[in-house]
């Protein structure tokens, strides 16, 4: 319950407001037990909101208006982030996650390890900051994604989080266009590392010498005997046997960070891994939708380290395998030739290559403009059987009509596959 007493900020608390449960800065989630902040925005600011938030019942508003139930201070964002800095600092176990690709996986396996609070989707500075308001005297671990695509950003996490372990998950090509170069992503996401305790994969460890690593074979904290196929992913960490359904590699080196971290926390390994084997990690990240043909959902992202991530996994099913790639976004000068060593990459492990969008025909040897031809021509060709992994980035600012025509945020064609699959059999096609 978050107090308006003893506030870590000078403020006119009016006589009608009340304590919270947590605190939003979407006056639509606002209601009896949540609060409102009202932040400037980059098309509005939220004061145009607090009406709307107090007429959703919100037992305050944290703004500089003087209304009903007002929790009044000259800077709303500012108050917010010291009343974020005062609630983390009860909490003993806080683990901040950041790298290229692979943070969101990450976070669900070691929130599960730990038996911890997380954030399910946003991980802006606001939302990071109401999480910690509304956990952070929980009593739980609490596990917090850490993602940057500006210098100074990870800065600005770090002050607000203060990761009691900083955790790394790789470094590559993502976000260049404002980082300048992998070398540049490496500098401004090492900021994590000035946590007490530090850990990176085994993929970034050549950025960070003399920090603990996890992973496999030769790292400081290794799952051993690895073996991942279509039905997912094995492995033993110590004497503790680990079954995650429907993973690839990747999954299993953020279970392996999972149990590192429980190992740390002097928790029950056996227990985190009954918790591992279970996760659900949120849509497009490496969804395996099995069926009569099988669609691999990992839309969400993408970048040059997770295209070769998720080809490899492709390539470890039965089938024919079909490969449905769109572009990458961010990527900077260097753009075409990322294209072209991915559609390599694509060639190499699966039987058909199809590519979408201004860099098409570098990603497949079938390549389309847009994406609807490329789904007429998906119709026509998949059959029963088949493994069809569909990656590309979300262009999350785009209109669907822009992402369309620029073969980005393949949702779509996810969920056209799966219409497809549950329509009557067809029969099969020579």
């Amino acid at each position: 319950m978050l107090s308006l007493t003893d506030l870590p900020f000078a403020a006119e608390i009016h006589p009608q407001a009340r304590p919270a449960a947590r605190l939003t800065w979407d006056s639509r989630q606002a209601g009896p037990e949540t609060a409102f902040v009202a932040l400037p925005g980059e098309q509005m600011h939220g004061n145009a909101f607090v009406n709307q938030a107090l007429e959703r019942g919100a037992p305050f508003v944290l703004t500089d208006l003087n209304v009903p139930r007002a929790v009044r201070v000259p800077d709303a964002r500012d108050a917010l982030f010291a009343w974020a800095t005062a609630e983390r600092r009860h909490n003993s176990l806080v683990v901040g996650i950041t790298g290229s690709v692979g943070k969101t996986t990450a976070k669900s396996y070691a929130a599960a390890a730990l038996d911890a609070h997380f954030m399910p989707v946003f991980n802006t500075l606001p939302a990071i900051a109401c999480f910690l308001l509304e956990f952070g005297r929980s009593g739980s671990p609490l596990v917090v994604e850490m993602g940057i695509d500006r210098p100074g950003e990870m800065r600005e996490l770090v002050d607000l989080v203060r990761p009691d372990v900083g955790v790394i998950t790789s470094i590559g090509a993502a976000h260049l266009e404002a980082l300048g170069s992998v070398a540049g992503v490496a500098r401004e996401k090492g900021v994590i590392l000035e946590a007490a305790r530090r850990l990176v994969s085994q993929q970034a460890a050549e950025w960070f010498a003399g920090v603990d690593t996890y992973g496999f074979e030769g790292a400081s904290f290794a799952g051993q005997h690895l073996t991942v196929n279509a039905e997912g992913a094995s492995f033993t960490f110590g004497d503790v046997a680990v079954n995650l359904p429907h993973a690839s590699k990747v999954q299993a080196e953020a279970a392996v960070l999972g149990l590192a971290l429980a190992e740390q926390a002097g928790l029950d390994l056996r227990r985190a891994a009954e918790r591992l084997s279970v996760v659900s990690v949120p849509g497009g990240r490496y969804r395996v939708l099995a069926g009569r043909f099988t669609v691999i959902d990992d839309t969400y992202n993408a970048s040059p380290l997770s295209m070769k991530a998720a080809l490899e996994a492709l390539s470890t099913f039965g089938g024919r395998k079909i490969s449905v790639l769109g572009q990458m976004l961010e990527l900077g000068e260097d753009e075409r030739a990322m294209h072209a060593e991915v559609g390599t990459l694509s060639r190499q492990h699966a039987d058909l290559t199809y590519g979408v969008g201004p860099f098409a025909e570098l990603l497949g040897e079938r390549a389309f403009a847009s994406v609807p031809p490329l789904l007429e021509a998906l119709r026509a060709e998949v059959r029963d059987g088949d493994v069809i992994l569909v990656k590309a980035s979300r262009g999350i600012s785009w209109t669907p009509e822009k992402r369309l025509a620029e073969g980005v945020g393949l949702d779509s064609v996810v969920d056209a596959l799966l219409e497809l699959r549950a329509s009557p059999v067809q029969e099969e096609k020579k």
